[in-house]
């Protein structure tokens, strides 16, 4: 009787030991991964590149520190990003990343560089990217690394209390404004309550409700400073200043039309 004992004591260590050692790696290598990750399943939601120079996860503290995320923009624009971001922190309840639903108590984007580019009435790049997101928000999301998506296990599902992007700046080049450029800054866009109810929302789903906010707070931002511009322009008297002011209030006119101004 006292036989399996002796055996089950030498075992037990050795299975503790492999768990530390898993845990260590796990830390060790978990920045790494988190960073392929974005840069593998990011373009596949968005159909244009994501780079991530670096992150930093804290196990213990349940934080996190993203450095350099671009995502770039779809072919044909001028601009080689549309939304650049220096800084971003995440808290994150750790325990959470090792079942279905991953819960994010917090995420604060801070003074990310947005590009639009285009007509906020028809084709511009933020708009083309919704596009693609959109379309793979209804085709199912994408399928994991080297897996059909009927092999596919479901993707982790996400909760996100609290997503704050602060002091964004947006540079714009609108057609049909004579080739003038200008930089807003973006009140704040406060999101919450993201995939609190049910099993949460899946990656492209989340990437589809922060960049819904972002684009249209930037359409909003770009038609009442267009408007300003527009009556300035005006002004000018005719040729090039009066054909670049009728043409900034036809994109006025219409995007107050589009948000009931």
């Amino acid at each position: 009787m006292k036989k399996p004992k002796k055996i089950l004591l030498p075992v037990g260590i050795a299975v503790l030991i492999l768990v530390v050692v898993g845990l260590i790696l796990s830390a060790v290598f978990l920045d790494d991964i988190v960073k392929k990750g974005v840069e593998t399943v990011g373009p596949l939601i968005t159909k244009v590149p994501v780079t991530l120079n670096e992150v930093h996860i804290g196990l213990v503290t349940g934080s996190a520190k993203a450095k350099g995320l671009v995502v770039g923009n779809p072919a044909g624009y001028k601009t080689p990003s549309a939304i650049s971001v220096g800084l971003a922190e995440v808290g994150v309840f750790p325990f959470s990343v090792l079942s279905d639903k991953i819960i994010i108590r917090s995420v604060h984007v801070i003074s990310p560089e947005i590009s639009f580019e285009g007509n906020p009435l028809g084709k511009n790049n933020l708009g083309d990217i919704m596009e693609n997101v959109n379309a793979m928000a209804k085709s199912g999301g994408p399928p994991s690394a080297n897996k059909t998506k009927t092999e596919a296990k479901p993707a982790k599902r996400i909760q996100v209390d609290d997503f704050l992007i602060s002091g964004a700046k947006v540079h714009v080049a609108l057609t049909g404004m004579g080739g003038r450029e200008m930089t807003l800054t973006l009140p704040d866009i406060h999101l919450t309550n993201l995939g609190t109810s049910g099993d949460g929302l899946t990656p492209t789903d989340l990437t589809r409700t922060v960049m819904s906010a972002i684009t249209a707070a930037t359409v909003k931002a770009v038609a009442s400073a267009a408007t300003d511009l527009g009556k300035g322009v005006e002004n000018l008297g005719k040729g090039a200043g009066s054909v670049a002011g009728t043409n900034l209030n036809k994109i006025t006119k219409g995007i107050g039309h589009l948000f009931g101004k």
